[in-house]
């Protein structure tokens, strides 16, 4: 009476285990890395590298839209919406070119568009960098020193200037195009934080998650996926950065308060 229950029990056991055995021979089927490029070479990614670029930035175009419009939603006067705008167009992009270049790059591993692509990519790291100071800069009231008072345009001549050098030696200087990112990066702070504000903490934890990233950006052929990797430490730290921007310089009630946002 309880042979058949015991029997497939039996069975289901045994389909389990066999499961469980073929897991770890599966998993070192794939392709996880391939070896490091040498230092005038790019690194050409796996498969599963592939679509993991592509995923982990690809899959963030929708919100960032939504995330502009939110921003324009909230603006009450122009300096407001000018700001939103810039800021919301470089988050936009970065993510638009960043798929675009990986998806072309998986399919066509040499080529004109793939290498047009990733200059442009690469760009749009030093556009973006420029992009999420320039709410900051645009309507937080800065210390009235030469170097604070010019730093919303000075990002922007920074990223210029970063983007001549980009082109000029792309992928000659790997390591120096890194530093010129995070010099970039850093080099608005001070006179940002001059003064107390709200979302200064915020900023100094998103900057922090920008920096471990970094350490992935470059750990192509020695960690899996790591470009991947990347990717993720810039979607987290441009959330952070998002929500300051939200909640301290677009709340959904305009505080009374005018020193609070200036109209410049």
């Amino acid at each position: 009476m309880f042979a058949k229950p015991k029997k497939y029990a039996t069975e289901r056991h045994t389909q389990l285990q066999k499961v469980k055995n073929t897991l770890p021979s599966f998993y070192e089927t794939i392709h996880w890395m391939n070896q490091r490029a040498s230092a005038k070479e790019a690194y050409r990614p796996t498969e599963v590298e592939h679509i993991a670029n592509v995923i982990t930035h690809g899959i963030w175009i929708a919100p960032s839209i939504w995330a502009t419009l939110e921003l324009l939603c909230r603006s009450h006067n122009a300096a407001q919406f000018f700001s939103g705008l810039v800021y919301g167009a470089t988050l936009v992009f970065l993510f638009c070119v960043s798929t675009c270049f990986h998806c072309v790059f998986y399919r066509n591993k040499q080529g004109h568009l793939k290498d047009a692509l990733h200059r442009c990519d690469r760009a749009m790291i030093y556009i973006f960098i420029a992009g999420s100071y320039f709410p900051w800069l645009t309507l937080q009231p800065l210390p009235s020193n030469c170097w604070a008072s010019s730093m919303k345009w000075l990002v922007w001549l920074l990223a210029v200037l970063g983007i001549i050098y980009q082109q000029v030696f792309h992928e000659k200087y790997k390591m120096l195009e890194t530093i010129c990112y995070v010099i970039m990066s850093i080099f608005p702070f001070p006179f940002i934080i001059q003064h107390d504000f709200h979302g200064k903490t915020e900023l100094k934890i998103g900057g922090m998650v920008y920096a471990l990233g970094v350490i992935f950006f470059k750990m192509d052929g020695s960690i899996p996926c790591a470009h991947a990797i990347w990717h993720l430490f810039v979607v987290m730290a441009a959330a952070v950065h998002y929500y300051a921007i939200l909640n301290y310089l677009y709340p959904e009630i305009p505080l009374l308060d005018s020193s609070y946002l200036t109209n410049s």
